[in-house]
Parts: C-alpha cells; structure tokens; sequence
C-alpha cells in the first residue's frame, strides 16, 4: 500500500470514529473551548479575510463597531479563545492602527453573547503584496495591476498578517524575510516559459534580480511562553492558481513552504539571510510553531505534488490532524467537487467552490517537539448548531491546537 493510500485509510478511520461520536458531543463548538487549569497554551491559525478592495477601507471599517463581517471574525475569535493567533488577510496598515481598531471596537466588545477578549502584544509589518514591481510578471505586454506586484494586490498591504498573542513577543530577536529573493534558494523550483528552449525563463534577470520569494512575508516572532522561547513561524504562500502552464504560482508556493522546511533543518538553511542581513536559520533543537494559510493541501487542489509535505515530513514536525465533524458534513452536504477528493473532508479547513475546488484543507498548525499536542480541532460548527451562522466570517474556518511547552513557568 503506498503512502497516500495510506493516509486515505487511516483518516477514514478518524472521520468515521469522530461522526460516530458525534452524538456523545455537547456541540462541535463546545469542543473548542479551552480547559481551564490545563497548562496548555492554544496556537491557531485563522484567514480571517479582512481584506477589502480599497487602500484605506479596512481601516474605515474598523473605525466603527459596525461591520458585520468583523463582528463574526471577532466572535470566531472569542469563542475559541487562542493565546497565540496568527490573522491571514487583514490589511496592513502603517503603525498598526487597524490592528488597534480591531481590538478596541470588535475584540474588547463581547460579541454575540460571548465574552471580550484582549491582547497584550501584536506584530505587523509591511508586505509584498501590492508592491508595484515596474515589471510585467504576468508576460501579458502591460505593465500595472495586481498580478505585475511583488505579490498579488491591488495595493501595498493587501492581504497582509497580524499576530496577536497574550504572551510576549521578543520584537528585537524577531526576523522578517520579505526581501528575502526567490533565486538565492538553491535548486529554486523558477517557472519556465514553456514557448522557448532556454529552462527556467519566464522572468528575466533583472526582474529575478529583484524578485521575492514571499509573496507576503515570512515572519520568525519568538513568543515566550512562561519564559521559554517558541518560534511562531508564519507565511501565507500565493494560491497555487490564476497563472498558466508555467505555473508561476504553483512553483511559487511550492518555494515558499520549503523556505520553512530548510529553515528549520540544521545546515540547511546557510542560505538564508533576514532583511537585517543576518544569515542562517533556525537554531538547532529550538521549539516552534509553524502556522499560516499554506495554500496547500495534502492529496487535493492545485498545489504542485506533496507541497505542504516538505514541513509536514521535517524533522521534529508533528501533525495534530486538526478537524471537525463540521466539516464532514459540509462535505456531504455541499457535494460536487467535494465527492471526488482524496483525502478526508474532515480535516478541511477551507470552503470554496463546490462546482471546480471543493473544501481543502490548507491551514495548519504544525508544532515541533519537545513541545506537545494535548488537543486539536478546526471551528467549523455543524450544520444547526447556533454558532454555524459563524461560518460564513471567512472562506477559511480558525485552526487551533493546544500545545504543553515544557519548561514553562
């Protein structure tokens, strides 16, 4: 039996052991509330979809306590109650002020009955996403728009990242590599313009002279946890789609979540610069969270082959196998796409187009040892209950997972 046939097997095992407990549940949310007294501290993950159309829009939207859409993001929040969340899809803005809008006007406010929730620390900075290039990336003979900027977007900061967290953040050892460029990766996977007979030239050397290999940024944020250090490690690669048979994007991807896999492999990762010039990766034996929206799915979608395997399969990596009955049963209910997937419906983290994608799961929470998985789950509440009018906060759904940290205080 080969791997994936293995895979398929043992999840469909887990799906129908967790629908058959269904019933002993009190509700799929319940299920995402935190034990007190447990020690665990949660870390999740949530493409929260925070993004608007206009420069300047979020930020106006969060400037009132009004906007439904954030409402339910906010309550997402509240409900599951993580100490350490990463936001895909939230805007930058410059000195943070709609991170401070969202906290003031929707996460310091209980929403839909629940309770407030606050933040002590947070970290934002700038990405590529809407940075003109002066290039035409996509070779269609214009130069302008979203799919000529260092990463899509109609404006700098589109679709950016936040990171919240109830513990300290060491802001001064943090390391940002959004400058870091994509032909500086040994055996870099660069497209190739399939018309010509030269390999790998879809972009020209001055444009891979200038080219990013995020198309948002790659964050290393060290959390302290009782006084020991974890590395949140965070991304959100470019959907593997929206380009030809070049597959600039597909490749894209497949770079961005291998940055992560060398980076966390001793004397793989002597390549690696910051955008304060410092070299090398993660040092050995460091504890670390790697989350993000990876766009990537273990069997389906449009990731190039065994994409997210590459962090998956590290060394020291753990798979929680977050899920939800919830999604199961979205899978079952919305059909189409969904019918002929691969792997196991339960774990999907995010609901697209039943007609062509069908729900993937492409959001992860991938801790490494010695810290340890107690708890996992995706918020997806079944079909009925009273918090599936949350659902539709975002294309994607928050994935947690509760991790003990030894040595903590």
């Amino acid at each position: 039996m080969g791997r994936r046939q293995r895979i398929v097997v043992w999840a469909a095992g887990v799906v129908a052991g967790v629908l058959a407990a269904v019933s002993a549940m009190p509700t799929a949310t319940a299920a995402a509330e935190p034990r007190a007294g447990s020690g665990a501290v949660r870390f999740a993950t949530f493409n929260a979809s925070l993004n608007r159309s206009e420069e300047g829009r979020l930020l106006a939207d969060l400037s009132t306590p009004d906007d439904p859409q954030a409402r339910k993001v906010a309550e997402v929040l509240q409900r599951t109650r993580p100490d350490v969340v990463l936001l895909n899809e939230f805007d930058f803005v410059e000195g943070g002020r709609a991170v401070d809008a969202f906290h003031r006007n929707y996460l310091e406010v209980g929403q839909g009955g629940a309770s407030p929730l606050r933040y002590p620390y947070a970290w934002t900075a700038p990405v590529n996403t809407g940075v003109p290039s002066g290039f035409d990336l996509n070779n269609d003979g214009r130069v302008g728009g979203g799919d000529d900027a260092w990463g899509f977007g109609l404006f700098p900061g589109q679709y950016g990242m936040v990171v919240l967290s109830r513990h300290p953040i060491d802001t001064a050892a943090a390391r940002t590599f959004q400058h870091f460029r994509w032909r500086d990766m040994p055996g870099a996977s660069l497209p190739d313009d399939v018309g010509t007979a030269r390999p790998a030239d879809w972009y020209s050397d001055e444009e891979l002279a200038r080219f990013p290999l995020s198309s948002k940024s790659h964050w290393d944020l060290p959390v302290l946890v009782g006084g020991r250090r974890v590395h949140l490690l965070v991304s959100h690669p470019t959907p593997p789609t929206f380009d030809g048979p070049e597959d600039r994007n597909g490749r894209r991807n497949h770079d961005e979540i291998r940055f992560w896999a060398d980076y966390v492999r001793p004397g793989r990762a002597d390549y690696v610069y910051d955008d304060a010039g410092r070299r090398g990766g993660l040092p050995a034996g460091e504890p670390f969270v790697v989350a993000g929206d990876q766009n990537a799915d273990l069997l389906d979608g449009d990731s190039v082959d065994a994409a997210i395997d590459q962090i998956r399969r590290a060394p020291r990596v753990i798979d929680p196998f977050p899920g939800s009955a919830g999604a199961a049963w979205a899978a079952v209910l919305q059909g189409g796409a969904n019918s002929r997937h691969r792997g196991p419906s339960f774990l999907d983290t995010g609901d697209f187009d039943d007609r062509s994608v069908g729900n993937l799961r492409v959001d992860w929470v991938l801790p490494s040892h010695p810290l340890s998985p107690v708890r996992s789950g995706v918020f997806w509440p079944l079909h009925g209950d009273p918090l599936s009018r949350l659902n539709d906060a975002s294309d994607h759904h928050l994935v947690w997972v509760d991790l003990l940290v030894p040595g903590a205080r």
